[in-house]
């Protein structure tokens, strides 16, 4: 049966309609993907921003964290100096004061007296040598001209030993040595310093800790005790 120019008009609409809807849909289904497609791009977008400022943020806490923690440690340390140098600073007042004291030893005529004949003694112990040579303060050699004597004597009666003692007449200890003797062997190869100002070191040195602790208490963390 032969169609009509309607039919085949109608049939041509039919046709065109239906490749629009197709159209549409189509182009609704590519606008959906992409919609989709955009939303998951964003969100990673989104994501990757997001753990960048994160990390960012994390990172910086961190610097934030070891700048606090070096300068807790930086004022630790600072205020442990400063602890350690007021102590210092305390003990040498000590030790001065004591300095000073033993400057006004020999205003004590006989007690400086045997004191020197102690310090005499002990180093010709210390030395063990025939000659001994001794250095003291100008202002001394006359009474340790009488003192070498009894030194010598006391030295033989303990060691069997003889021992010849003289005064160095050319170089004497400074005005500002508290007082004692500095003895050598004849070369000067062997000194024993045996000044006051030198005993008053090695005292101060041993009982650094007995003071310390007179002073400010026991260290609770100090392990070991000299």
């Amino acid at each position: 049966m032969a169609l009509n120019e309607k039919d085949v008009q109608k049939q041509i609409e039919h046709m065109i309609s239906f490749i629009d809807q197709e159209a549409d849909e189509k182009v609704d289904e590519i606008h959906a993907k992409a919609d989709e497609e955009f939303e998951i791009e964003k969100g990673r977008l989104v994501q990757q921003q997001r753990q960048k400022i994160m990390g960012f943020y994390e990172r910086k806490a961190k610097q934030l964290e070891q700048q606090k923690r070096v300068q807790e440690s930086q004022l630790i340390n600072q205020t442990r100096l400063r602890v350690l140098k007021f102590q210092e600073d305390q003990i040498d007042t000590i030790l001065s004061e004591a300095r000073e004291q033993l400057l006004r030893v020999h205003e004590d005529k006989e007690k400086y007296r045997g004191l020197l004949l102690s310090l005499i003694t002990q180093g010709l112990f210390q030395l063990l040598e025939k000659h001994v040579t001794i250095r003291c303060r100008k202002e001394d050699v006359s009474i340790i001209e009488k003192l070498m004597v009894d030194a010598a004597g006391q030295y033989k009666q303990a060691s069997g030993n003889d021992v010849q003692i003289v005064i160095n007449h050319t170089r004497y200890l400074t005005g500002e040595t508290c007082g004692g003797v500095v003895m050598s062997n004849k070369t000067g190869s062997i000194r024993v310093c045996n000044t006051l100002d030198a005993r008053l070191d090695m005292i101060g040195q041993q009982m650094m800790p007995e003071i310390r602790e007179l002073l400010f208490g026991k260290n609770p963390n100090r392990k070991f005790i000299d």
